[in-house]
């Protein structure tokens, strides 16, 4: 792959280089009323194809910027939301039970009291 790039590479330089010297010849560009350029014509084709390709590239950098940022924006809350997973639960704690007195004390024959209920699983713990 890396060598059929260079052969492009190569290939469409010799075009241009050909092309330069093809056409080089004087040019006189009017910029504004009383301002005249002198230049050859490939190095104004050049220096207008830097000119046109500088809006895209801002605009570019300026998308890249905003993707990264989002992108580092998104890896942190990821990295934060698998360390509360992995976070080792603590236990929760249990209601104490209010002090009984003998008039609400439960009798014996209505058994044992009912367990705690244990808490809903979080949605972050993982199986």
């Amino acid at each position: 792959m890396g060598i059929l790039r260079t052969i492009i590479w190569v290939f469409l330089t010799v075009i241009l280089v050909v092309f330069a010297m093809a056409n080089w010849s004087p040019v006189t560009v009017t910029i504004w009323p009383g301002q005249v350029l002198d230049t050859k014509l490939p190095v104004l084709i050049f220096a207008a194809f830097l000119i046109g390709s500088l809006p895209m590239w801002v605009a570019l950098r300026t998308t890249r910027w905003s993707m990264r940022r989002r992108l580092d924006s998104s890896e942190r809350q990821l990295s934060d939301l698998r360390a509360m997973a992995n976070r080792a639960s603590d236990p929760a704690p249990s209601a104490s039970p209010a002090p009984t007195t003998a008039a609400t004390a439960p009798s014996a024959s209505a058994g044992t009291a009912a367990p705690s209920p244990t808490p809903p699983p979080s949605p972050l713990d993982i199986p």
